[in-house]
């Protein structure tokens, strides 16, 4: 498709896939991109001829302390970037619990309340600790928040509870769930990282134990910056 002179202001592109576009003689004032998967694969993003991701990339790690570990490699490294991941969601958690009731259940721009960025969460850990690496038959706790297009894409959504549990409940298995993680990996062994496990969305595709740890640190990363950013819109609406 060619847009020619046309007038996208205020657009909203949602899970769409843009790669490849190209811009030419655009205006793009205070145009908000939102790219989880920026870094992955070697991808690049040119803005007026600069490659803007390796800059991207290193103001994340500068802002969110401990980020830069999240591709550790051996078991150490693993333990440093998880022991830093749960600093970093303490530190959150903290200050939600001194932000007014009910914050927990704001949606800001129709993305997802911080109560259910911590359910997904636990359903991360649950496909890519509990499903692929420990190989568990029916991994899924009732709480999980599936991704939007879990349903869209057949799957079973009764495993989920169809009510939204409270806030003090997704707390309590949210903390089971990074204990898990946390219990994982204090006694794993180099050769357990390299032993190869199926992706559980795509099973003729092979993973390592290694790669779906990085995938839980990535979704930790990137869930906590979306709900860091949603706080602080939050905090700006108390503050107009």
């Amino acid at each position: 498709m060619e847009f020619v002179d046309a007038d996208l202001r205020g657009a909203r592109f949602i899970r769409a896939d843009l790669s490849g576009a190209v811009m030419r003689a655009v205006h793009v004032s205070d145009a908000d991109i939102d790219a989880p998967w920026l870094a992955e694969g070697g991808s690049s993003l040119h803005v007026n001829g600069v490659d803007v991701v390796p800059l991207v990339e290193a103001e994340l790690d500068r802002r969110f302390p401990g980020r830069a570990d999240r591709r550790a490699g051996d078991p150490d490294g693993l333990r440093a970037a998880w022991a830093a991941l749960e600093r970093t969601w303490a530190a959150t958690l903290e200050r939600v619990a001194a932000m007014p009731p009910g914050t927990v259940d704001v949606s800001v721009g129709g993305e997802w309340s911080f109560a259910q960025t911590l359910r997904h969460l636990v359903m991360a850990t649950d496909t890519w600790l509990r499903g692929a690496i420990l190989g568990i038959e029916k991994p899924f706790h009732p709480i999980g928040q599936p991704n939007a297009e879990y349903e869209t894409d057949g799957l079973d959504m009764s495993v989920f509870a169809p009510v939204a549990p409270s806030y003090a409940e997704v707390l309590e298995i949210r903390a089971g769930h990074v204990a898990m993680v946390r219990d994982f990996l204090a006694t794993v062994t180099a050769d357990v990282l390299a032993e190869a496990r199926k992706n559980p969305w795509a099973p003729e595709y092979r993973e390592t134990t290694l790669s779906c740890l990085h995938v839980i640190l990535h979704e930790e990363w990137e869930h906590h910056r979306f709900a860091a950013r949603d706080l602080d819109a939050i905090e700006a609406t108390y503050d107009a």
